[in-house]
């Protein structure tokens, strides 16, 4: 019996080896990696390039303590982030992953209000659902409730406003005016908890697991930018998920032209190679915090060249084998291929994303937006016929993790419209299968 425990007892075989979008376990039987892991490996498995930079990095050094040593791979790759993130944005602190980056924004924002004689300042409003990392801090600003529940007690709760579901409210997601009345709900809500309280708003500019892909409808992402500037919130874009290129942009934020005041960034910025993330900050204000007494604030591993000298190959990569363009490209193509599905299974109720952050939601009545029932246990169901089929999907439960079942085809950037083929099959397999399984009259009447 494994030592091993992770979330449940769920056992899976051993991994053998990895390649470009496969993976093989130790029997040799072949999957393909269709959510990049959890949205991570970007750039595919086992990159040379990357291996190589990393075999040199070890050569000289695999860890320097932050307080002792600068090096050059840290270095490095702080500024080919600074140059990538939007002007103004130029100070970079490393960390492991993606709820350390969370955390980072929310202590910095903290600390710079405080340089700025705003003490009162402490509340950072979020989205329901939504998702921003697993640690207590993240999960205080987190939307999901199965993830929140049991440590509410040991949590200070921050205040939330409804993310912006257009295609749940039945509101086109293409007028400004469906963007404005969304963006018009944080505006309430700094009013409601006192403008001199709110320190900052967090979002995801394009949902992750919560909420499966969700692009904002038109205007939102200005919208928002415009309300913090007014009421001097500060805001922070959790870019974990979207940033490393995954749509077709580096930032997702980049396809509304917004910039934020503060950037979280990880999975595919390390690619799944080395434990890496960064925040990215405002120069005013590291400036003012280091002026004030130093950042109260830290990770061991901050820096670490090996996991820098990944960083920076996987930069390298995605920019010179053209794999933004890609990720637009055949994310247009899976897109259509998926919506191609939808046409064959009603039970598909809506695909959406940008670039290669895909989800389709299952729905038992696509007319109404009425969801499966909850105790069929859709989100899990499916994702295990996928892997039994040898593809890798990803799934969580859309409606705050209670109801709602979506599932993100999310593979790596180097994808072919051939290995979209090859995806395509099994999952549609899948569904057959999960199709048979289904008594008739849960559909159109949950």
């Amino acid at each position: 019996m494994s030592r091993l425990f992770y979330q449940t007892r769920l056992e899976r075989p051993h991994l053998d080896r990895a390649e470009g979008i496969y993976m093989w376990d130790v029997s040799g039987k072949r999957y393909i990696d269709g959510s990049s892991g959890a949205m991570v490996s970007n750039i595919g498995h086992s990159n040379p390039r990357v291996l190589e930079a990393m075999r040199q990095q070890m050569d000289r050094s695999t860890f320097g303590y932050r307080l002792h040593f600068q090096t050059e791979a840290s270095e490095a790759l702080a500024d080919r982030a600074a140059a990538l993130a939007p002007e103004g944005l130029n100070r970079v602190f490393f960390v492991s992953g993606g709820s350390e980056a969370t955390e980072s924004a929310m202590k910095l924002a903290r600390q710079y209000a405080l340089t700025q004689g705003a003490a009162q300042r402490y509340k950072v409003i979020s989205r329901m659902p939504s998702y921003h990392g697993a640690t207590l801090g993240a999960l205080a600003v987190t939307g999901y409730a199965p993830m929140t529940a049991p440590f509410d007690p040991m949590m200070h709760a921050m205040p939330k406003i409804a993310a912006p579901r257009a295609y749940l409210d039945g509101l086109d997601p293409d007028d400004p005016a469906t963007g404005a009345h969304y963006a018009q709900m944080l505006e309430d809500k700094i009013l409601d908890e006192g403008p001199q309280t709110v320190l900052a708003f967090i979002v995801e500019p394009i949902g992750g697991a919560s909420t499966g892909a969700l692009v904002p409808p038109a205007g939102y992402m200005q919208c928002i930018r415009q309300i913090c500037d007014h009421y001097g919130v500060l805001l922070i874009h959790d870019e974990v998920m979207t940033g490393g290129g995954r749509t077709g942009r580096f930032f997702g934020a980049e396809h509304w032209e917004v910039a934020p005041d503060l950037i979280c960034l990880s999975k595919g910025f390390g690619g799944g190679y080395v434990p890496l993330g960064a925040m990215i900050a405002r120069d005013d204000m590291v400036e003012a915090v280091l002026d004030a007494g130093g950042f109260i604030h830290g990770h061991t591993y901050a820096g670490n060249p090996l996991a820098c000298a990944a960083g920076l190959a996987v930069i390298d990569e995605i920019e010179s084998r053209e794999l933004m363009a890609n990720a637009a490209r055949m994310g247009d193509v899976l897109q259509s291929r998926l919506r191609g599905l939808m046409q064959k299974y009603p039970v598909i109720g809506d695909v959406r994303g940008k670039g290669l952050l895909l989800a389709f939601e299952l729905m038992a009545d696509p007319q109404t937006k009425a969801p499966l029932p909850p105790g069929l246990k859709a989100f899990d169901r499916v994702v295990e016929i996928a892997y039994k089929n040898g593809l890798i999907i990803y799934s969580r439960r859309t409606r705050g993790g209670l109801s709602g079942d979506h599932f993100l085809v999310c593979p790596p950037m180097i994808v072919s419209e051939t290995q979209i083929d090859e995806i395509m099959e099994p999952l549609d397999r899948t569904l057959a299968q999960f199709m048979a399984e289904i008594p008739s009259d849960m559909l159109k009447s949950a």
